[in-house]
């Protein structure tokens, strides 16, 4: 694995290292990731609700409140249909409780995944058009559904699209689109999730209705479990939506929310983070959508009822851990295939399909093959008539945007990101779109962009780590893509005692010496280093920094990211 480290302006650290009086580890993390002028380090280091950018800038907000307003005037039904992720169902679940907050009258649908798919559906189309609804608002979908919203227009429905998808060449015919990508949409952060697009729109109703902007902080705590989920880029006001919403998280009102973090034992009494988010939290909502109905996520988000919230935050804590089990063997089927069919030496993608396999962990099976072999990754399960559903994870180096747009004479359909995407395809027409596809990976990949490269911001000594250095990391959080948890390397330091593997097998435990100071260094699946720690040499780590809490107290340790002996491999600078 190569080591990359940055290269910043030494003239810069300098004049931060003079302007703060920081140490040089500190003003070079600073000034690699651009924090070296007043305003920005201001902004950056203390988010405050003044640093949201106007919502009216949005194109056609203005538009969209003024709609909405007439129907919560008129009492006339509001159908919103949302996503059924994380991102969907927080925005909708943020839509319903605000409206119903200002006397709406709102009624709320997420799709199913394997009977309806992915994004706008004709069946909750109906649903809205047999409730009397003459208003539909979508959540993280909608901006390629021509045909669909076309299909709502023909029921003298008005649609309000609120998306953060990249848009098509050509837009739906929305009444109107709510979505920072749009070519000529002069809002100035275009990295909102779904979730954040929603908020928008709520904070231009109450705006307009000339109400207090604390309602709107009310909802913070949806909105931030949307953008941490969504892994959007944590910078400008998603950080003060997730900097804000995490702290509401942790006094929140809604006996949903307070079941769900309890029920993942995470501790209220300290702060939340993003991680916790991702990976104790989204899964279980993300559970309910992939083996079930996603509309039990809303209805736990918004009850007031606090044993209903109790019964919902057990199903979907149950209905996680039968997707783990269903995950895990789709997994095992897919390395099977990989390591029997795949040749790694020539194919810089991975594409693999099969009947059988659960249609709702698909984008996960995609994320570990990914990992596993650092290439990107298409999974797609086929029902018995051929329909195929797929997800794509990405490397650096390959937009599968772009990707399938290339090949996209094989699909029946694909949306997505750079780094994530889904498709339909036809079993049909695996074998021809596989060709293409790796065709298309070959060319775009140099060979080097598959070696698995390790990103750090600086080296470090153990002497270093002190309070006040944790404490700034501390205030570099929330952290997340476009301002990840820095990574450090620590130099030639000794094993001290004995290293242990845990965990079945499958991690690390063990302490390193430098100078007299030592410090616990843990390793998740990292027990394959084992025999480099006993070899009595001095080592390289490259880590991040964190507090370990056991049992009430609370030490500092490093937690590794790679392992090498000292002077094995020359550093890439």
């Amino acid at each position: 694995m190569r080591w990359i480290f940055p290269s910043p302006d030494p003239e810069i650290m300098i004049e931060l290292m003079e302007k703060y009086q920081i140490p040089e580890v500190i003003a070079q993390l600073m000034a690699a990731r651009g924090l070296y002028e007043t305003n920005k380090v201001k902004t950056f280091f203390s988010p405050d609700i003044s640093q949201l950018h106007d919502p009216f800038l949005m194109k056609h907000l203005g538009r969209a409140t003024d709609r909405v307003i007439k129907n919560i005037k008129s009492k006339s039904p509001i159908f919103v249909f949302g996503d059924y992720d994380v991102d969907g169902t927080t925005g909708a679940s943020l839509l319903y409780a605000g409206l119903s907050t200002l006397g709406a009258n709102v009624r709320t649908y997420i799709p199913n995944r394997e009977k309806e798919g992915y994004g706008l559906s004709e069946l909750g189309i109906d649903k809205a058009w047999k409730l009397g609804a003459d208003l539909f608002i979508t959540c993280d979908c909608g901006i390629n559904a021509i045909n669909r919203v076309n299909y709502a227009n023909e029921k003298s429905m008005d649609v309000i699209i609120t998306d953060h998808h990249i848009p098509g060449d050509i837009l739906p015919d929305a009444f109107a689109i709510l979505n920072p990508k749009q070519n000529d949409c002069r809002y100035p952060f275009k990295e909102l999730c779904g979730a954040g697009v929603a908020l928008k729109l709520l904070s231009g109703i109450v705006e307009k209705l000339g109400l207090s902007f604390d309602l709107i902080t009310d909802f913070m705590d949806l909105a931030a479990l949307g953008t941490s989920a969504d892994l959007v880029s944590m910078t400008d006001e998603n950080r003060v939506i997730v900097h804000y919403g995490l702290q509401t998280l942790r006094s929140t009102r809604r006996p949903g929310l307070r079941e769900l973090l309890k029920i993942a034992n995470l501790d209220l009494d300290r702060d939340l983070s993003v991680t916790q988010m991702v990976f104790h939290i989204a899964p279980r909502i993300n559970a309910a959508g992939r083996l079930g109905d996603a509309n039990r996520v809303v209805e736990l988000f918004t009850t007031l009822d606090k044993i209903r919230a109790k019964t919902l935050a057990k199903e979907l804590d149950q209905e996680n851990k039968m997707r783990q089990t269903i995950q895990q063997s789709v997994v095992d089927e897919a390395l099977f295939m990989v390591n029997a069919e795949v040749d790694l030496n020539r194919d810089k993608a991975i594409v693999l399909g099969s009947q059988g396999w659960h249609q709702g962990v698909v984008g996960i099976v995609a994320s570990k093959i990914k990992e596993e072999f650092n290439r990107p990754a298409i999974i797609i399960s086929f029902d018995e008539e051929g329909h195929g559903k797929g997800s794509a994870r990405s490397v650096k180096g390959l937009d599968l945007y772009k990707a399938l747009n290339a090949t996209a004479k094989y699909l029946d359909n694909y949306g997505g990101h750079a780094m994530a995407a889904g498709l339909t395809i036809q079993e049909s027409q695996l074998a021809e779109f596989r060709e293409s596809f790796l065709a298309y990976a070959n060319i775009i990949f140099q060979e080097n962009n598959l070696e698995p490269t390790l990103y750090l911001d600086g080296v470090i000594k153990l002497a270093d780590i002190n309070k006040k250095f944790m404490d700034f990391l501390k205030k570099m959080g929330p952290y997340g893509p476009g301002n990840m948890r820095p990574k450090f390397a620590v130099r030639n330091v000794q094993i001290s005692g004995n290293p242990r593997i845990i965990g079945n097998g499958n991690h690390l435990r063990f302490q390193v010496k430098q100078n007299q100071i030592a410090i616990q260094v843990i390793g998740f699946n990292m027990a394959h280093h084992y025999q480099d720690l006993i070899k009595d040499k001095p080592i390289d780590l490259a880590c991040v920094l964190e507090i370990n809490r056991w049992k009430g107290q609370e030490t500092m340790q490093l937690n590794a990211r790679d392992i090498r002996l000292s002077h094995s491999e020359s550093d890439q600078l």
